[in-house]
C-alpha cells in the first residue's frame, strides 16, 4: 500500500528487539569489513627491513608479531609478505601463529607507523615488533604459495586473506613468518586488521 513504511527488527544480546539500521541511501550493512572500515577501525602495519625466509617450520622467533595492548578486539583481515630479494626455483608460503590471551608482551615496538584504511590520522595502538621471541602455540600455513622460476627482484606478494577467521583479543597476539625452499629469499611482512570495540563482536 502506498505510503506505508516498515522496519526490520533483530534481537540483541539481551534478547531485546532492536531496529536494524541502514545508510541514508537505504543500504543495509551486510559487508562487515566495509562497515568496520567506515567506522575507522581498519589499520595496517608492516616491517620495513627484509628478513630471510626459513627452510624449516617456524618455532619461537617470528618475523613480525602484532600484540593487542588495547581493550578492543583485533579482527584480522589479511596477513601478507612481499618478496624483496627473490631466488630462482623457489616456493614460499606464509605461516601464521595465533597466540592466546595472556601472552608475554613483546619487548619492543619496532613498527610505529600505522596506516588507517579510512583516512584517519595514523595511531600507535597495538604493539608491532620484528624478530620477536614468542611461544610456539602452533604455526600453520595460510594462503596460496608463491613459486619463482627465474629471478626478478623484487618478487611477488604472499597473501593470506583471513577475513576475520582469526581474532586477537586484549593481551593476545599473532605472528607471521615465511617458509621457503631456500634461505636466500628475503621478505617484509605485514598485517591488516580492524580494532573493534569488543561489545560489537558479542553474539549470544
Amino acid at each position: 500500500m502506498a505510503g506505508m513504511s516498515s522496519r526490520m527488527l533483530g534481537l540483541n544480546n539481551a534478547d531485546q528487539e532492536v531496529s536494524l539500521k541502514a545508510t541514508e541511501g537505504g543500504i543495509l550493512w551486510t559487508d562487515v569489513a566495509r562497515y568496520y572500515t567506515s567506522r575507522g577501525y581498519g589499520w595496517q602495519a608492516m616491517s620495513t627491513s627484509a628478513v630471510n625466509s626459513l627452510v624449516i617450520r617456524p618455532s619461537t622467533t617470528s618475523a613480525l608479531t602484532l600484540y593487542n595492548n588495547s581493550a578492543k578486539t583485533y579482527v584480522i583481515e589479511r596477513v601478507f609478505a612481499h618478496n624483496l630479494v627473490a631466488a630462482a626455483v623457489t616456493t614460499s608460503v606464509l605461516w601464521i601463529c595465533s597466540h592466546p590471551i595472556g601472552m608475554t608482551a613483546p619487548t619492543g615496538n619496532n613498527i610505529t607507523v600505522r596506516n588507517n584504511t579510512s583516512g584517519l590520522t595514523a595511531g600507535t595502538e597495538g604493539v608491532v615488533d620484528t624478530a620477536e621471541g614468542v611461544t610456539d602455540n602452533g604455526w600453520f600455513p595460510w594462503g596460496q604459495d608463491s613459486y619463482v622460476l627465474t629471478v626478478t627482484t623484487p618478487g611477488g606478494v604472499l597473501m593470506a586473506n583471513v577475513n576475520g577467521r582469526i581474532i586477537v583479543p586484549p593481551t593476545a597476539g599473532i605472528s607471521v613468518q615465511v617458509v621457503s625452499s631456500v634461505t636466500s629469499a628475503t621478505f617484509v611482512h605485514g598485517f591488516h586488521w580492524f580494532a573493534v570495540p569488543t561489545a560489537q563482536l558479542a553474539v549470544n
